[in-house]
C-alpha cells in the first residue's frame, strides 16, 4: 500500500477519533492501519437504540507493476466492510446487514445503486459508517428490496427485543464476567470468538471502556425500552417471522423481556462494584508508589492551584481519604443562571489503567438535569482525555451549558430531556424542577 494511501486511512481515523459524533468510534493496532475495528452506536428513536454493533474494515493493499498507485488501493477503491456483531453468525439485524457479516451498500459495491451511489474516492471511511447507520432506521424492513411498500413492522418488533440482548446485554456480560442468572443455553458474549467467526485475523478488543461508559449513560432508556415493550409482549411468545428471512438468515427467538430487564440491572451493579474497586486498587499503586499514582497526584494539585486563580468559576476539590484514584468535586453554582446558589457534591473515580480507561463520574447530590441520569451518571465528554483539568471543564461545562444544541445521544435522563426540549410549559416546568434540586441541594 502507497504512503498516500496509509496518509489518508490515518488522517480519516484521526478526524473520526477527534470528532464530536458520540455515534462513532474507530481503533486500529500501531502496526497496520489496514485493518480497521469500527464501533456505531444505534441511533435513537430505532430498534436499534444505543446499541453496540461492531464492524471491521480491511482497506486493500494495491499492487501496481507500474510504481504508481494501483486501480485497486484506496481510496480508488473503496475498503471492505464485516459485521462481527452478529451473534457469532446467527443472526441478522438488518436487511443489509447479514448474520455471516456481509454489509450490502451501493458505496461499498456490494449492491446495485442508483447513478451516483457508487463509490467514489471523495468519500472515505466516516461517511460509509454514516451510511451504514442510516440502514438503522425506525422501520429496517423498509430496506429490504422488493419491500418498499410494506407496512409491517414485524422486524421492528423482533430488533426491539433481540438488538439490546446481542449488541448490549451479552457484550456487557463479556465484559464482565457475568453469567450467572442467565437462561439456559444463552452463552456469554465475545467479541473475539465473533472477530473470529469472520475469519479475520487475530482478537483485538479496543472499545471495552467506551460501552461501559455509555451502558452506564444509556442504562435509563434501555430499562424504559424494555418497561414499554413489557406490556406488549408476554414471555415466551415467540418472535414473527419476517419474509425476507431464509436459510443462513433467521431471527429465531422469544421475547423474554424479564429476563433482560434482570440482566440490565445486574450489569449496572456490577459496573458500579467496579468503580468502587478502583479506591483500593489506587491505594496499592500508592504504596508501591507507580508511575500512575504520582501522574495523578501531581494532576490534582495542579488543578486545584489553577482554578485558586480562576474567579469565574467556585469549586472545591480533594481527594477522598488522601486517594488520589477517588476525587470529590464540589461545585457551587454561578450567580444568575439556574445552578445559582447550588451546592453540588461529585464523585470522580480514576482507574489505575488511566487514560485507557476513562473516569466515572458520579453525583452524590441528586439534581434534575437532562445530562444527569437519575442514578447520578453524567454525560460528558471530554477534548484531552488524558488530561484530568479537561475532565473537569467538560463536566462543569456539561451542567451549567443553558441553551445546549439538541442531540439525544447526551440525553441520559429522559424525563428532564422530554421537558427541556418540549412545549413552553414543559420547559417551564423543567425549570422548576432543577430549580427545586437546586435548593434541596444546600440542605
Amino acid at each position: 500500500m502507497s504512503n498516500q494511501s496509509i496518509l489518508r486511512i490515518t488522517r480519516e481515523l484521526s478526524e473520526i477519533q477527534r470528532g464530536s459524533d458520540l455515534s462513532l468510534a474507530v481503533a486500529c493496532r500501531d502496526i497496520d492501519v489496514r485493518h480497521v475495528r469500527a464501533l456505531i452506536i444505534g441511533p435513537p428513536d430505532t430498534p436499534y437504540e444505543f446499541g453496540f454493533f461492531e464492524f471491521t474494515v480491511k482497506f486493500t493493499r494495491g499492487q501496481s507493476s507500474h510504481g504508481g498507485t494501483d486501480d485497486g488501493e484506496y481510496p480508488t477503491k473503496a475498503p471492505s466492510v464485516t459485521a462481527i456483531t452478529t451473534n457469532g453468525g446467527r443472526t441478522r439485524f438488518n436487511p443489509n446487514i447479514y448474520a455471516g457479516g456481509r454489509v450490502c451498500l451501493s458505496i461499498l459495491g456490494t449492491w446495485r445503486g442508483e447513478r451516483g451511489e457508487e463509490w467514489s474516492s471523495a468519500q472515505g471511511l466516516e461517511s460509509i459508517l454514516i451510511s451504514i447507520q442510516s440502514l438503522m432506521s425506525q422501520n429496517p424492513y423498509e430496506n429490504e428490496p422488493g419491500f418498499e411498500d410494506a407496512k409491517s413492522d414485524y422486524d421492528k418488533r423482533n430488533q426491539q427485543n433481540t438488538s439490546p440482548r446481542i449488541s448490549v446485554i451479552e457484550r456487557l456480560e463479556g465484559y464482565l464476567n457475568i453469567s450467572k442468572g442467565k437462561p439456559p443455553g444463552v452463552t456469554v458474549y465475545n467479541a473475539e470468538e465473533d472477530f473470529q467467526s469472520n475469519a479475520v485475523e487475530a482478537p483485538f478488543e479496543p472499545f471495552k471502556d467506551l460501552c461501559k461508559r455509555r451502558f452506564l449513560w444509556y442504562y435509563e432508556s434501555y430499562m424504559m425500552s424494555i418497561d414499554k415493550e413489557l406490556k406488549e409482549h408476554k414471555d415466551n411468545d415467540p418472535f414473527d417471522k419476517m419474509p425476507f428471512e431464509g436459510p443462513g438468515n433467521i431471527m429465531e427467538g422469544t421475547f423474554q423481556y424479564s429476563s433482560l430487564k434482570k440482566r440490565l440491572q445486574a450489569i449496572y451493579d456490577k459496573l458500579q462494584e467496579e468503580a468502587l474497586s478502583w479506591a483500593e486498587e489506587g491505594r496499592v499503586a500508592v504504596q508501591k508508589e507507580m508511575s500512575i499514582a504520582s501522574n495523578l497526584q501531581r494532576q490534582f494539585e495542579q488543578i486545584v492551584e489553577n482554578y485558586k486563580k480562576n474567579d469565574a468559576i467556585t469549586l472545591d476539590l480533594e481527594l477522598v481519604d488522601k486517594n488520589p484514584f477517588v476525587w470529590q468535586l464540589v461545585l457551587f453554582g454561578r450567580p444568575m443562571t439556574n445552578l445559582d446558589g447550588g451546592v453540588f457534591r461529585i464523585l470522580i473515580y480514576l482507574s489505575p489503567k488511566f487514560p485507557d480507561v476513562l473516569p466515572r463520574i458520579k453525583f452524590e447530590t441528586p439534581i434534575f438535569h437532562h445530562r444527569v441520569s437519575p442514578t447520578g451518571v453524567l454525560c460528558y465528554d471530554a477534548a484531552r482525555k488524558e488530561d484530568l483539568r479537561s475532565h473537569i471543564e467538560a463536566i462543569i461545562e456539561a451542567i451549567e451549558e443553558e441553551s445546549p444544541a439538541y442531540d439525544p445521544r447526551t440525553l441520559v435522563n429522559p424525563e428532564a430531556a422530554k421537558l427541556f426540549w418540549g412545549t413552553p410549559e414543559d420547559k417551564k416546568m423543567y425549570n422548576r424542577k432543577l430549580r427545586r434540586s437546586v435548593q434541596d441541594s444546600t440542605e
